[in-house]
């Protein structure tokens, strides 16, 4: 893989992960539950992140 390649495969992911840390965030502010692919893309499993505060 050329530099050039490996730079935007890197420069697209980073703008994949910053914009569902945005997405989730937006939907925690507003009392909605975030999609799964965003909480995906961040490492969060989505089970356990909706059973935050359920005990």
């Amino acid at each position: 893989m050329s530099t050039t390649r490996k730079f935007f495969a890197t420069l697209g992911t980073f703008v994949e992960v910053f914009g569902s840390a945005a997405a989730v965030s937006n939907a925690v502010e507003g009392g909605r539950a975030p999609k799964a692919k965003h909480l995906k893309s961040l490492g969060i499993d989505a089970d356990a992140f909706r059973s935050i505060g359920k005990l």
